[in-house]
């Protein structure tokens, strides 16, 4: 008998431990799970294994050959001494001032197009590094429900949960919502405050969210609301806007008071 294929681990995780990395976002989890309000995370954000790990996810990512607006992929800041980059990234988060974004039409199956921005590769990996931090708090809160933009989650796991409803539940409709132009309505103002709300209390690292936010998109000026599609950071940051109505959902549905008891918990879904 031949013995089981182990599957493969997640690029990320796999480089997170590589750099010693992962016991820190454990433990960002941990204390968030237990309501810590975080008011110092730019110490952590520019520690040098942090740094280090947003270069190597950076660098695994196909669309690091992607330039920005000042024409840089990957390959041009592989050639700095790993010294510099570290010296570089930190004295950008001193006074962060990003780079215009490229805007880019990708064409639809429907045969619209959707538009993407392509921050600069050194504001990639600048918001890698925040991503890093970020994400381990903000998971401890999303609901368990959402599978959009979610580590080791897909679209796929939320069919698997639907399939086993239908099968074991005998529920057999799907209430298919789709929000329209949603990175390029994002409130800013809102997201800020239900990142502080989720006990992201860093003022600096809010100004250089905010400042991000505000990024110049080339040929179009400066926004006053959304989020890049095509930002490192923009997925976390939806996942963040839509955390309210998630739990809104759970209220509203698992959490209703009903005369008779279900026989089976139902829950909502997004992907």
């Amino acid at each position: 008998m031949t013995a089981k294929k182990r599957p493969l681990k997640d690029n990320k995780l796999r480089n997170a431990e590589y750099y010693n990395f992962q016991e820190i976002q454990d433990k960002l989890y941990e204390q968030s799970m237990n309501n810590k309000i975080f008011k110092n995370l730019i110490d952590i954000i520019t520690m040098e294994e942090n740094i280090l790990l947003a270069y190597r996810n950076i660098k695994n990512n196909k669309g690091s050959e992607t330039a920005g607006v000042d024409n840089l992929t990957i390959k041009d800041i592989s050639k700095w001494k790993i010294e510099n980059l570290i010296k570089h990234i930190r004295k950008k988060f001193e006074w962060y001032e990003p780079k215009a974004v490229r805007r880019v039409e990708i064409p639809k199956s429907d045969g619209k197009t959707r538009l993407l921005g392509i921050p600069t590769i050194v504001d990639r990996i600048i918001q890698q590094c925040i991503l890093q931090i970020l994400e381990p708090i903000c998971e401890a809160k999303f609901s368990n429900h959402s599978y959009g933009f979610r580590p080791c989650r897909s679209a796929e796991h939320a069919m698997a949960e639907t399939y086993r409803y239908m099968q074991i539940v005998n529920l057999h409709y799907v209430v298919d919502i789709d929000i329209k132009g949603f990175f390029d309505n994002v409130n800013h103002g809102k997201l800020l405050k239900q990142m502080w709300t989720l006990g992201i209390r860093d003022k600096k690292l809010m100004c250089i969210i905010s400042t991000m936010l505000k990024a110049e998109i080339a040929g179009f000026g400066f926004p006053e609301k959304g989020t890049p599609q095509g930002g490192i950071i923009s997925p976390l940051l939806s996942n963040i806007v839509l955390n309210e109505l998630d739990w809104w959902i759970v209220s509203q549905w698992e959490e209703m008071i009903t005369r008779y008891e279900y026989k089976a918990g139902v829950r909502s879904k997004r992907s």
